[in-house]
């Protein structure tokens, strides 16, 4: 029994949509803990300054994470791991010398943030009170252990993804979200929120040790060394440092966000980050899993020069993104109260932060589809080992998202037509701290533009025949209409037979309008010829999840 789970986690997925479909139920299950994770922090804490100061407490070890730990970044690092598998010696090497560049700077530039740590915090979080200073301080420090066992993780999990042992790498996520769990559940009640902290740091250090083994197993571990070869880490900067600076630059626009949220009614971050989580359910299905199962093939296909294979992948991917990502956006919008009610609404956590959580999330919905198509674009450039691009593109977003929030909170405080608009549409014209949404709303516009910039020049520079991603965009957004529209009728005709102050009449309100809807959207896409619809079911059809194990004899190295 457990040679076979072992045989089954260590399995090769070399097909795109059964690679997708493996990291999308993975994603899932992953999402769903991280789910009940948010659930027990809002039931324990509410949208509370504790709360507040938990999620401002990430932000500075996130942003060490992406500006330095993505150095060593899956992205950056499966086209190089890709076409040095064959050579052992040689991949052996390279690992070497990165694993001890990364190493000497995530613990140099950790020092550093820890020492000073209050000086920044004060600076990026000027709404807190003084009195609380001292444990967003204590916390952050705390944190500073994540970003190096996820690097760490992160440089595993490439030559895991390179040898496309998918499900071993979806793994990880799924462990770290249970630890944390088991944190909120057992250290919580006695320690508060550093219980949460330190729950989260174990997770991080299992997240690292998922995947060991088979690294182990063969017999590529990376291993601290003092004899670098230069060319390999120039090699690694020359092409991590634009992808680093365009993550900086997407986390920077964020901490920002979390700045002006600091500055808002208490409780603005919690709200802020819940809606920003949910939204990334289907982003992470989705989006995530297409770009990640998409991302080795299509290294391989430039590095052999096979560019209309490469851009037929890229292609294909974006099509099956649009198709689930344009109805989710409308479910999430019209069913956005029973998802968060459901999902949230529980101890601490109160209808009014359900309501401006609810449209928080309607609002970061708005840009699914487009933060989806991203990470797609941006890792078809890192698989033709492009960067600069997706830089540019990133910064002048990231700049846009800074620019619409703040010019969104002035108008929201200035205009009173503009602000009761807003309230009106979502409905929470009645409860106070709305102006928290000008942020989800300058975020997604920001996103959208990122998405128009990137698409252009994704066209321009690697010719194809995108006609058919805008076909299956228009089928899918007619369907996704009709789809919003049917479900926006359940809620309404069956709303009587439940007891919509419950959790299960809410859910089965929520659950019954869903599933009618996505029986009528397939419908409405089958009447038209979905390709789409019909390739899914064909996979599904083959029963994807009986691929062929490959034996430790036979493991490419």
């Amino acid at each position: 029994m457990v040679k076979r789970i072992l045989n089954f986690i260590h399995q090769e997925s070399s097909d795109l949509h059964q690679a997708a479909y493996f990291l999308g139920i993975f994603a899932l299950l992953s999402q769903i803990l991280g789910l009940f994770r948010d659930r027990l922090l809002a039931h324990h804490f509410g949208a509370s300054l504790t709360l507040d100061l938990y999620y401002a407490a990430f932000r500075l070890p996130d942003f060490l994470f992406v500006s330095v730990a993505s150095l060593v970044s899956i992205s950056v690092l499966i086209p190089l791991l890709v076409s040095r598998l064959e050579n052992k010696e040689r991949c052996q090497r390279f690992l070497n010398s990165i694993f001890s560049f990364f190493f000497i700077l995530i613990i140099f530039s950790s020092i550093i943030v820890f020492i000073l740590a209050p000086h920044i915090l004060k600076f990026i979080f000027p709404g807190f009170p003084l009195q609380n200073y001292g444990e967003l301080v204590l916390l952050t420090r705390i944190l500073l252990l994540s970003p190096i066992l996820l690097g760490f993780s992160n440089l595993i999990g490439s030559i895991v993804q390179a040898n496309r042992r998918f499900i071993l790498y979806a793994l990880s996520p799924i462990i770290y979200n249970f630890i944390i769990i088991l944190s909120l559940v057992f250290l919580a009640p006695k320690w508060g929120i550093r219980g949460v902290v330190f729950g989260v740091i174990i997770g991080a250090l299992f997240h690292l040790l998922i995947q060991l083994p088979y690294v182990f197993k063969i017999n590529l571990v990376p291993r601290l060394t003092f004899k670098w070869f230069w060319e390999d880490v120039k090699t690694i900067i020359h092409l991590s440092v634009p992808r680093t600076l365009a993550l900086s630059s997407s986390h920077l626009s964020l901490l920002f966000l979390f700045s002006f949220a600091s500055t808002l009614e208490t409780g603005s971050i919690t709200i802020f980050n819940l809606s920003f989580n949910l939204q990334s359910v289907p982003l992470s299905i989705v989006g995530v899993s297409y770009s990640l199962a998409a991302f080795p093939m299509l290294a391989q296909f430039f590095a052999n020069k096979e560019h209309l294979k490469f851009v037929e992948q890229i292609t294909v991917a974006a099509k099956h993104i649009i198709f689930w990502s344009v109805p989710v956006t409308v479910l999430f919008i019209v069913l956005r109260a029973q998802i968060v009610r459901v999902i949230l609404g529980s101890g601490q956590f109160n209808w009014e932060h359900t309501r401006l959580t609810a449209a928080a999330l309607a609002i970061f919905s708005i840009s699914i589809l487009c933060q989806s198509l991203n990470l797609l674009f941006t890792r078809g450039y890192y698989a033709a080992q492009k960067t600069a691009k997706p830089l540019i593109i990133n910064l002048i977003s990231s700049i846009a998202i800074i620019f619409f929030s703040f010019f969104l909170i002035d108008l929201f405080k200035q205009n009173e037509v503009f602000r009761f608009f807003i309230e009106s549409l979502f409905r929470v014209q009645d409860i106070s701290g709305t102006i928290v949404l000008m942020l989800p709303l300058g975020y997604s516009l920001g996103m959208i533009l990122n998405t128009i910039m990137l698409l252009s020049l994704f066209r321009r520079d690697f010719k194809g025949n995108h006609r058919s991603v805008f076909d299956t965009f228009f089928q899918s957004l007619g369907a996704g209409v009709i789809m919003g529209f049917a479900a926006y009728l359940t809620l309404n005709i069956i709303a009587p037979w439940f007891n919509l102050e419950t959790l299960i009449g809410l859910f089965f309100q929520g659950f019954i309008s869903g599933i009618f809807s996505i029986l009528i959207g397939v419908t409405i896409l089958w009447l038209l010829g979905s390709l789409e619809l019909q390739e899914i079911w064909k996979t599904l059809h083959k029963k994807f999840w009986k691929t062929k194990v490959i034996g430790s004899e036979a493991e490419i190295v």
